[in-house]
């Protein structure tokens, strides 16, 4: 350029730059999110060192349990009269299966053979008693005899018929009291409820 606009000497006009609104928008935002971030980490170091009112509330309210499980439906078991029971004596002592029988009989139950043990079981049986029958007397008759019998051994065997074998062994001293058994029988059929989880 020539005339009163030529440049002379060894500086040159420099023209400012406009400002970056966009990196002092960001700057502010990023200012405030840390601000936030320090006050929400004061205020949960408090909550920790002094006990929050959330906690307060939570242990004055009442628990709540959950409602019992219904119990389990009741266990369809034979009756005393529908169980027909051979007894034999495994003991030396004479007569043994003779009572037995008459106190089973009074006591409700269908009595079939009365006799000595058989050889193979014969003064071997060193328990109570055992209770002898097929597979399918596990989940019926066993679980009502052996009410009148606590303690008696079960075994099955290759028999199709329902009756049940109860040969008394050398611990035995009597059978159960009769409201023992009942109290023993009414359990079977009507199992308690489950208890709940709260204390």
């Amino acid at each position: 350029m020539g005339g009163k606009y030529r440049v002379t000497g060894n500086t040159y006009p420099r023209m400012r730059r406009p400002r970056n609104r966009r990196k002092l928008v960001l700057s502010a935002t990023a200012a405030v999110v840390a601000l936030g971030l320090a006050g929400w980490g004061t205020l949960q170091i408090v909550d920790v060192f002094t006990g929050s009112d959330e906690q307060a509330n939570a242990a004055d309210r009442p628990k709540t349990c959950p409602s019992p499980k219904a119990s389990a439906p009741a266990k369809a078991l034979p009756k005393p009269a529908a169980i027909k029971v051979n007894i034999y004596n495994a003991t030396p002592r004479s007569g043994l299966a003779k009572a037995a029988a008459d106190e089973l009989k009074k006591r409700g139950f269908a009595i079939g053979k009365v006799d000595n043990a058989p050889a193979a079981y014969d003064k071997k049986v060193t328990g109570t008693g055992l209770l002898l029958g097929a597979p399918t007397a596990v989940n019926g008759s066993f679980p009502v005899l052996a009410t009148q019998l606590p303690g008696a051994l079960r075994k099955t065997d290759a028999r199709r018929t329902a009756d049940v074998d109860l040969i008394i062994g050398a611990k035995f001293k009597a059978f159960s009291t009769p409201a023992a058994a009942a109290s023993a029988l009414t359990a079977l059929t009507r199992p308690a409820p489950a208890p709940s989880a709260c204390s």
